[in-house]
């Protein structure tokens, strides 16, 4: 039986790309004196950038795997996982390209950053490692496949301060970036992966429950009380661990504990975005949605000059003020959706376009 398209998600990933959009202009481009903590639009402003990219992995965890499950028609699955595959090593050689210098390359020269470890990066790497829990679990467990993931997610979480302790100095770099920013990475794959996989136990709760009369009230309910309780109470909660069994990793957690803080941000907005579902059918909004990785490419062309080295970043770096940065990432921010329309709408042409030519070229030899 397969199961609806739950719209909210969608609107979940356009609400995070849209906030990494502008999230990125004007972290980029402000001027530093602007940057005041004591002003209330600037800490609003950083909150809200903050729980972004939780936000993010746990949508993409969540959509991955829900659709996976939604359906058991043995085709259908086998398409999803194929389509998977296809995404999850899609998005790792996207994260490399986009940090090739083109221009460098024709010199000779692969730079440093070539190798660093992004967003693009880690969820596909997610994305892989989700699709092989299901070939090893899922496929005959929906609950052990689930109870697998929130575990790991929970450990990953849990031991994130003894595995940053861990020494990679001599691992090959381009390998250790995807565990250490010590070289230079913006994420690492852990602990950035465990949002992912509570988005995946998210999904096959959603897989089991969503059809339920009174599933909507009680998980929106739930979801506001334990991210209320993440929020304020986990810390406590590490400490009490750390007395009761002499384990540090969990006082280390407790006086650190950004992981489980920002996944109770993360479960207020998949609370308010259930509580309004039904106000988030547009189709627009739900177009953004399913084009993030379009979006996501042609931000990282046109502010940080990926593959051409000429972008806003180069040009503008921290030198706006408040009027200016703002109203250069609301256009950043239409510039950037509207291309992206644009390419999905010509994306068939453009494969034609490309596909002809490299028959034609091979006629030729």
């Amino acid at each position: 039986m397969e199961q609806k398209r739950l719209h909210f998600i969608d609107a979940i990933r356009a609400w995070a790309i849209l906030m990494m959009l502008q999230g990125h202009f004007i972290d980029g481009l402000l001027a530093p004196q602007f940057r005041d903590q004591d002003q209330d639009w600037f800490q609003i402003w950083t909150y809200f950038r903050g729980i972004t990219a939780p936000v993010f992995f746990t949508a993409s965890g969540l959509i991955f795997t829900y659709l996976l499950f939604k359906n058991t028609n043995t085709t259908y699955v086998n398409k999803r996982i194929k389509k998977g595959l296809k995404r999850g090593v899609q998005l790792i050689v996207l994260g490399y390209l986009l940090r090739l210098n083109l221009q460098g390359l024709l010199n000779g020269h692969i730079y440093p950053s070539f190798f660093y470890v992004d967003v693009l990066h880690c969820i596909g790497l997610a994305i892989l490692i989700l699709i092989f829990a299901y070939k090893l679990i899922g496929h005959w467990s929906i609950k052990g496949f689930s109870i697998v993931v929130l575990a790991l997610a929970t450990l990953i979480f849990s031991f994130e301060p003894w595995f940053k302790g861990l020494d990679w100095s001599n691992w090959p770099v381009a390998l250790s970036h995807y565990f250490t920013r010590e070289n230079g990475a913006l994420f690492t794959f852990i602990p950035w992966v465990g949002y992912s996989f509570y988005g995946a136990f998210m999904a096959v709760i959603l897989v089991k429950l969503s059809h339920k009369k009174m599933f909507y009230p009680i998980a929106i309910l739930g979801l506001f009380i334990l991210g209320t309780w993440l929020k304020y109470d986990s810390s406590r909660f590490f400490i009490f661990l750390g007395d009761q069994f002499g384990w540090k990793v969990f006082s280390a957690v407790a006086y650190n504990n950004y992981l489980f803080i920002r996944l109770g941000d993360v479960f207020w907005v998949l609370g308010v975005f259930m509580l309004g579902r039904q106000f988030l059918q547009y189709k627009t909004l739900l177009a953004i949605g399913q084009n993030t990785l379009s979006i996501y490419v042609i931000h990282a062309v046109i502010l940080y000059g990926s593959f051409h080295g000429f972008g806003l970043y180069k040009f503008f770096k921290k030198s706006l003020n408040v009027p200016e940065a703002f109203a250069g990432g609301l256009l950043f921010v239409l510039c950037c959706v509207s291309l992206s329309f644009l390419y999905e709408y010509k994306k068939g042409f453009v494969k034609d376009y490309i596909s002809r030519i490299f028959k034609k070229n091979k006629n030729y030899e």
